[in-house]
């Protein structure tokens, strides 16, 4: 009976490891999110920009020092009416850009473009988290 009680107790704590794990990896994972849309107006004090997006919900996002830039010259590059595409993480305190850039070069931050962040071509969809 001991063997039995100890077996069970060692699954049961297995299994709450194994879900303590899942929930420290699948918040950072599905904070990610990308972002395409056109400049609405930016805010240099805070360092923070709004976007119209492509579904028309308007979306404030702040730079960090972080923030990579391509095909832009930096926080100064963004003006009214570019068309951008943002890799942001959700935060407590709203979104933080990680990666802008302007459309038709393709890649993310970690490669050399070319492709289309796994789309199709022109705005496909890249899952739920593409806004």
């Amino acid at each position: 009976m001991p063997s039995k009680r100890v077996s069970l107790l060692l699954a049961t704590a297995a299994l709450a490891a194994t879900m303590m794990i899942g929930v420290l990896v699948s918040p950072a994972q599905a904070a990610l999110r990308h972002i395409d849309g056109t400049v609405l107006s930016k805010n240099s004090e805070n360092r923070t920009f709004r976007i119209t997006t492509q579904s028309g919900s308007e979306v404030r996002i702040k730079v960090t020092s972080s923030t990579v830039f391509q095909r832009i010259s930096g926080f100064g590059g963004l003006h009214k009416g570019l068309r951008i595409e943002v890799e942001a993480k959700t935060t407590s305190n709203g979104l933080v850009a990680t990666h802008v850039e302007t459309p038709g070069g393709g890649g993310g931050a970690d490669d050399n473009g070319g492709d289309n962040h796994g789309g199709g071509g022109g705005g496909a969809d890249d899952g739920p988290n593409h806004t």
